[in-house]
């Protein structure tokens, strides 16, 4: 999905602007949000940075797992890291 929104918005005291609303909430931005700047030739870009924790919590899952299943999987992981350990002494 391809979204378009473009307004016209006034730079204030500071260089500061205002992000519209609508536009904030199709980018995922919010209060505390970081973004990052960058120019390319005259124009000016501003992407938004999303927080990696928050995307694991809020973010669409693609997988799912038992405890069990995760817990199996993380003793299989250390004993071949523990025999690859006893095997370089």
């Amino acid at each position: 999905m391809i979204l378009s929104l473009e307004v016209r918005v006034r730079v204030s005291k500071k260089n500061t602007i205002y992000i519209p609303k609508a536009i904030a909430q199709a980018v995922g931005i919010t209060e505390g949000s970081f973004v990052k700047l960058r120019v390319e030739d005259t124009r000016i870009v501003i992407e938004p940075i999303h927080d990696p924790f928050d995307l694991a919590l809020k973010g669409s899952k693609f997988a799912k797992t038992t405890f069990e299943e995760f817990e199996k999987e993380s003793e299989e992981l250390q004993v071949e890291l523990f025999e690859k350990t006893e095997n370089t002494s």
